[in-house]
């Protein structure tokens, strides 16, 4: 690790001005100089004011004893490194990020520290009578220390942040994988690798199906941030959000806004260890949102569209129903068959009500019944039998959407 370069006085004017003898006289007083710079770290600084026995104490009474030998090596060699004290304080940073905690405490700890280091320091400077060269080259060196340590601490608790942060990454895929996948799932599993995780178990939970979008989008940040599961790379892209119903995190304009306008569908909200079945549903509305039978755009909720769904959810088996049960009006024009397959379907569903299905379709009362007539003499009987109706119905349905979407099965 590079040390950096001090401004304003140069090495050979610090080697020139500092006398020889000085390094060793205040190696010999470093241990009295590292209890009075330790006591006003702990007495400024309360993440450091801790018991005084205890691991933590050890680590810092360390890192004071090597910042200020540091200092020490600095006048003995100008153009010495410090790359082994160096190293310690990048462990000092490392272990900052590893337990948790921010860098702030340790940069605090390190300016008190420097502040006190320097006070001690003016005052052998008066013991000994230097002169004003000596204290400014002394002052530069104990910038240089200061700065030194401090970028150390900061390289290691970058480094470890950024393992942290893809090890939790694979620790969250991990758990994702399980939940999603084929196999039953073991509550306790969940609870081992959630804990690994750093993820809080709920109740329930709902997955999103999102449709192709940008390699470098950067809509899951949010959601992550408020505890979903993602997995971007899969196909299709999905994320698993926890207690959906429950939480206003993921619902409505925001959740949109957060997938910037990437058309979506959330499957249903299900028991943790069931998230495959919701993944299962929203893959198949997202199907259907590509063919139109579905809204395009946005995000579709299957709790919105459980009918359509369910109607869907075997197609070649729905193929033969509508084949079998529709044959009649494979009988008439392609043009009137379109308008009976109307009057029929509104008439089913109003409960047989002439005038609604007018109202509905926009025509004559008198239209209706010609229709209805013409539907008479196809299906005969059948159209007054419950499991006749039901079954058109749902055949009847299934072509209305199909022929919205511009469908052809």
């Amino acid at each position: 690790m590079a040390a950096p370069t001090p401004h304003g006085v140069p090495e050979g004017l610090v080697a020139s001005c500092v006398p020889p003898d000085l390094a060793q006289l205040l190696r010999d007083r470093l241990e009295a100089v590292a209890d009075e710079v330790e006591e006003e770290v702990r007495r400024q600084v309360p993440e450091y004011a801790r018991p005084a026995d205890g691991t933590y104490r050890a680590h810092l009474r360390a890192g004071v004893v090597q910042a200020l030998t540091l200092f020490v090596d600095h006048i003995a060699d100008p153009r010495g490194r410090g790359d082994a004290i160096a190293a310690t304080y990048y462990e000092l940073g490392r272990g900052e990020a590893v337990e948790g905690r921010g860098l702030d405490a340790l940069q605090s700890a390190l300016r008190v520290g420097g502040l006190q280091a320097w006070r001690l320091l003016g005052r052998t400077a008066e013991e000994l009578g230097l002169d004003s060269a000596v204290v400014a080259a002394l002052g530069e060196l104990a910038f240089r220390t200061v700065h030194e340590v401090a970028e150390a601490a900061a390289a290691g608790y970058a480094e470890a942040q950024l393992r942290s942060t893809d090890e939790l990454e694979r620790r969250r895929r991990r758990l994702l994988d399980l939940l999603l996948g084929d196999g039953p799932v073991s509550p306790e599993a969940v609870q081992d690798l959630a804990h690994g995780a750093r993820w809080s178990v709920p109740r329930q939970v709902a997955v999103v199906a999102l449709a192709a979008g940008p390699e470098h989008h950067q809509e899951d940040r949010p959601l992550v941030a408020a505890g979903a599961l993602v997995d971007m790379e899969s196909r299709p892209p999905r994320m698993l959000v926890p207690d959906p119903d429950g939480s206003g995190r993921f619902g409505g304009r925001a959740f949109a806004l957060a997938l910037r306008g990437r058309p979506a569908a959330i499957g249903p909200t299900v028991p943790l260890t069931e998230a495959a079945r919701s993944l299962h549903w929203a893959t198949r509305a997202l199907g259907l949102m590509g063919r139109g039978i579905l809204p395009r755009q946005g995000v579709v909720r299957c709790a919105d569209h459980l009918s359509t769904l369910l109607l869907h959810s075997d197609e070649p088996l729905l193929d033969r129903l509508a084949a079998r049960v529709l044959a009649p009006l494979d009988t008439v024009s392609e043009g009137q068959r379109a308008r009976l397959a109307e009057t029929l379907l509104a008439w089913l569903l109003s409960g047989s009500n002439v005038p609604e299905v007018a109202t509905r379709l926009h025509v004559h009362p008198q239209t209706v019944r010609y229709r209805l007539r013409q539907l008479e003499k196809l299906f005969g009987d059948a159209l007054h039998d419950p499991g006749t109706r039901l079954d058109l119905i749902l055949a009847l349905r299934a072509e209305e959407l199909r022929d919205r979407s511009g469908f052809t099965p």
